[in-house]
């Protein structure tokens, strides 16, 4: 079974989003380099208080972790330009509660 992966960082999501629509070639090489390894689904959120939130669907943790440290060189200098301070990353596996609404439940 799939895990979601949520990385949250203090940080400007405005200034992210600013960062992407200069090169958005670069953002789309990240997220191909991703699928290659393994990636089901991705979206950045942000928040009024600082925050920036990737949530990701991964076959597994293992995965995840793989294509980070490969894709360090890209996703380092990007994230030190838009955050502060370290991410906290999170895994996170489906819980069976029989209550799903949406994605395909």
């Amino acid at each position: 079974m799939s895990v979601i992966m949520t990385l949250r960082v203090k940080g400007d999501p405005k200034k992210l989003e600013e960062r992407a629509g200069q090169n958005p070639d670069a953002m789309r090489g990240i997220a191909e380099r991703a699928k290659d390894h393994g990636l089901v689904a991705h979206r950045f959120y942000g928040s009024d208080d600082g925050q920036i939130m990737v949530v990701d669907e991964w076959p597994d943790q293992q995965s995840f972790q793989t294509f980070f440290e490969a894709a360090q060189p890209e996703i380092g200098p990007m994230m030190q330009e838009v955050s502060s301070g370290e991410p906290e990353i999170t895994f996170w596996k489906k819980l069976e509660t029989h209550d799903d609404v949406g994605w395909e439940s």
